[in-house]
């Protein structure tokens, strides 16, 4: 077969016409570096390692885009690329990344757990729930949670609801909303009830 035409667009990005007709859109680069151009003849094999490479280039440029914004975990990192690459070469992107030091699923964890409990104001197993769903392992977020063993939870939960539930003393309503709420943040009933004695359902 051969490479009949080949359209530049934008964003690095190169249309390739095989025998006359649109085939599919490929990184400008890896064409150039393969010497790719028109009037070409190009096997199968050959082809398929450059549409190959071109997926492997514009995954690590969409993790370079992303990490440029703000820090991602693997797994996080993957499931982003995911979206608009294929998964394998989203997966591969980010062990790369994680490979050159950019992706830090524990320092990534350390971070989060710290706005987590210190502006969320989240209870630990809130924080172990939202570390989950970013993919970072059990082991590290044991770690993680273990620098907060001297978390206070009680001051947490007074200042929680001091701000928000003033009235849930006195206010049945709104001391159901805060119990309500208090959970979902992640702290124990056990925890909530020592700022709620005579608390009744």
């Amino acid at each position: 077969m051969k490479i009949t035409a080949l359209k530049e667009k934008r964003k690095g990005l190169t249309q390739v016409f095989i025998d006359g007709e649109y085939a599919m859109t490929l990184d400008s680069m890896v064409l150039l570096e393969n010497h790719v151009k028109e009037n070409l003849e190009i096997s199968d094999e050959e082809l398929y390692k450059i549409v190959k490479k071109s997926k492997e280039r514009r995954a690590n440029e969409k993790a370079l885009t992303l990490l440029e914004y703000r820090s991602h975990s693997k797994k996080e990192l993957t499931d982003k690329i995911a979206r608009t690459m294929g998964r394998e070469e989203a997966m591969n992107a980010a062990e790369k990344m994680a490979d050159i030091g950019l992706v830090n699923d524990r320092d990534y964890a350390e971070r989060y757990a710290k706005e987590l409990f210190e502006r969320k104001k989240f209870g630990k197993n809130r924080v172990k729930q939202e570390l989950k769903l970013k993919g970072i392992d059990g082991e590290i977020i044991e770690e993680v949670l273990a620098l907060y063993e001297d978390f206070d939870t009680k001051e947490q939960i007074e200042s929680i609801l001091n701000s928000k539930y003033p009235n849930y003393l006195t206010d049945e309503k709104v001391k159901r909303r805060a119990v309500a709420a208090l959970q979902r943040r992640g702290f124990t009933f056990s925890d909530i009830r020592a700022f709620m004695k005579d608390l009744e359902f």
